[in-house]
């Protein structure tokens, strides 16, 4: 994990350098500000990624001399057929879009978007698929 650290706080230096130059030049306070903030994001992963990888056993993709039967193997988890994730979408876009419109959509789409939270929690809780 250590490249992508590396690729993350390398963006978040040149995020800076760029940060420093359009302040320079333009003297806009939204787009520093927007800067700024991608600085303080890429920084932030980046030292997340590389705190946390030297934490965890090495990946193959690590490993210089790898073979790719290194990488085989159970990935995780991952729901064959769940219909939250969709629902969990529309749900926060309604919420965004009442940002735009009125308060009375953006207090729809939190409504729906704690419903669809409930369920995407606990859809293996209960039906077919229960533990």
């Amino acid at each position: 994990m250590k490249v992508e650290g590396w690729l993350f706080l390398g963006a978040g230096i040149f995020f800076g350098g760029t940060d420093v130059v359009y302040w320079y030049t333009s003297k806009d306070a939204t787009g520093t500000t927007a800067l700024a903030i991608g600085v303080g994001f890429a920084v932030l992963v980046g030292f997340y990624v590389l705190f946390t990888g030297r934490r965890l056993p090495k990946r193959p993709e690590d490993d210089n001399v790898g073979e790719v039967e290194q990488g085989t193997g159970e990935v995780g988890f991952f729901s064959p057929h769940s219909w939250w994730p969709l629902f969990m979408g529309l749900a926060v876009a309604t919420a965004a879009l009442g940002f735009a419109i009125g308060w009375w959509l953006f207090l729809i789409g939190m409504l729906f978007t704690v419903f669809a939270t409930i369920g995407f929690v606990f859809e293996y809780y209960r039906g077919n698929f229960s533990h």
